[in-house]
């Protein structure tokens, strides 16, 4: 029984650092560390992590907030927009089977991984607004939330990359403003689940306690890691976590080998991007050089 909470606080300190680190990763990791680790009930596990994810996302925010990189008003909307999309995927998730749910999910984390690790392609002459349009963020919010609704998890690793790669927003950005709608979402989900479950309170609050030193840790580490690393380092772990999803919803071997080619996918996907922004890249550095060649001999 120690040694199990022991692992479990341990396992929630990784959590909080996932989450200030990376903006994600909370409930995806939190319920089978509370399920198989914990040895909690599915659905009091579910409860539990959103109160976990949600306290340590509410306070994960602060180091990012004191750094500037927080978008108040994106958050909030964004927030609000996910809350709603996420209530009508709850609603909706009852007439599909869980596995197809959860099946669908990995392949789409996987999809968003070879995104990640791509990048955006940059955009010449246009900077990046301060604020994305409230309609776009709308939009996004209600269809992320619809999706995390639907299967119950994974908010942070779509809100990621829909606030850096459809927002616009510097990846640092991005990872502290997902934590104001990690934290809405999540409290949001944890007063549904309070009229039908009963959660312990003690378990709760020392994983809760150890996941926030955790997030604090990994706000602070963020501020300092390359925007490119830590976007990257996002991808992949996106990767691993998609991977494990997909095997663990099919057949072993079926499961093993399509977990196997989607990853294989996923890499091939993104180097391809990666080495066909680099030549788009020396093309448009060679240009200028060309055009100043062309104005010397005509001079």
């Amino acid at each position: 029984m120690v040694t199990a909470l022991a692992l479990t606080v341990a396992g929630a300190m990784l959590i909080g650092v996932s989450l200030g680190l990376l903006g994600g990763g909370g409930s995806i990791l939190a319920v089978p560390l509370l399920v198989y680790v914990a040895d909690l009930p599915a659905k009091e596990a579910i409860a539990t992590s959103l109160l976990v994810v949600g306290a340590t996302s509410a306070v994960g925010v602060l180091p990012h907030a004191r750094a500037h990189r927080v978008r108040w008003r994106t958050g909030l909307v964004f927030g609000l927009a996910g809350m709603t999309g996420a209530y009508a995927g709850g609603r909706l998730a009852e007439f599909v089977p869980a596995s197809v749910l959860l099946t669908a999910f990995a392949l789409m984390m996987l999809a968003t991984a070879a995104a990640m690790i791509r990048g955006r392609r940059p955009a010449e002459g246009r900077a990046t607004p301060h604020e994305p349009p409230v309609r776009r963020v709308i939009l996004d919010g209600v269809v992320v939330g619809l999706v995390t609704g639907l299967v119950g998890a994974g908010g942070g690793f779509l809100v990621v990359p829909a606030l850096a790669l459809l927002g616009g927003l510097p990846m640092p950005v991005a990872v502290g403003t997902s934590l104001v709608v990690i934290a809405m979402k999540s409290f949001a989900g944890l007063a549904g689940y309070l009229s039908s479950v009963q959660i312990d309170w003690g378990l709760a609050g020392a994983v809760t306690a150890a996941a926030i030193v955790g997030s604090l840790l990994g706000g602070r580490l963020a501020g300092r890691i390359p925007e490119d690393v830590l976007r990257k380092a996002f991808g992949w772990f996106v990767v691993v976590m998609g991977v494990f999803v997909l095997t663990r919803q099919l057949p072993p071997v079926t499961g093993l080998a399509l977990a196997i080619l989607a990853a294989a996918g996923t890499v091939t996907v993104a180097v391809w991007g990666r080495r066909r922004r680099g030549h788009s890249g020396q093309q448009r550095l060679g240009r200028p050089v060309r055009q100043s060649i062309r104005t010397g001999v005509e001079r």
